[in-house]
């Protein structure tokens, strides 16, 4: 599958797209687990409990590009698709999403371009996730490129949840039964209801502990 080239905005290739969204990929990863061994240093607790990195296919990208109602160029995909480069941050509790999407902020080479709180503000689907998209600088031989990545960030129990809405999505190609749908806002409910109860031990866990080392 073929993109057709750009026309003087840095990123000429397929080949190259990848190498430079791959780059981006690369750094923000980096950042984000230096920052939790910092965290894990300074508050002897890990707020992030793995990271997902991915590229977005050719094919993922001429479909977004097609629906819409763009040409499939590499300056369309660069300028108008910003999850290209994704990462996904999960963590333990709803509050360590939104303390990483401030240590994200604070990080002066990481521009935040947009962000979209769906925990706050779920989806009619009952999907809920922090999304970011960002813009770092990667630096080649000859020149800076600007680049966006999109980072999500969200529980253990919302990524089930979300993975599994994606695979009845894809399988229904978008129009599960109405039944189906129904189910998997009731067992978005329950997600939030098992993250706010897990929240509110781990806090308790935390008071006791606090208590006992000061006795």
């Amino acid at each position: 599958m073929d993109f057709l080239g750009a026309n003087g905005d840095g990123i000429d290739s397929w080949q190259e797209v990848t190498l430079v969204y791959n780059a981006a990929l690369k750094q923000v990863q980096t950042k984000m687990e230096i920052l939790n061994d910092e965290f894990q240093h300074v508050h002897q607790y890990n707020p992030i409990e793995h990271i997902k990195a991915r590229i977005k296919t050719p094919e993922s990208i001429v479909k977004k590009l097609k629906r819409r109602g763009y040409e499939s160029t590499i300056e369309n995909m660069v300028k108008y698709i910003n999850d290209i480069a994704g990462i996904r941050i999960i963590c333990s509790f709803t509050s360590d999403i939104y303390r990483i999407a401030e240590m994200i902020r604070d990080q002066k080479d990481i521009h935040v371009v947009s962000v979209k709180d769906y925990i706050t503000y779920p989806k009619a689907s009952g999907y809920k996730s922090y999304h970011m998209i960002v813009m770092v600088p990667v630096y080649l031989s000859d020149r800076i490129v600007d680049t966006k990545v999109e980072i999500q960030i969200r529980t253990v129990a919302m990524d089930f949840w979300a993975s599994l809405e994606h695979k009845i999505h894809y399988k229904f190609e978008g129009d599960a039964p109405e039944h189906i749908k129904a189910e998997l806002i009731e067992c978005a409910h329950m997600v939030a209801d098992l993250d706010a109860r897990m929240l509110s031990l781990n806090e308790e866990i935390l008071e006791l502990a606090k208590e006992h080392s000061e006795k």
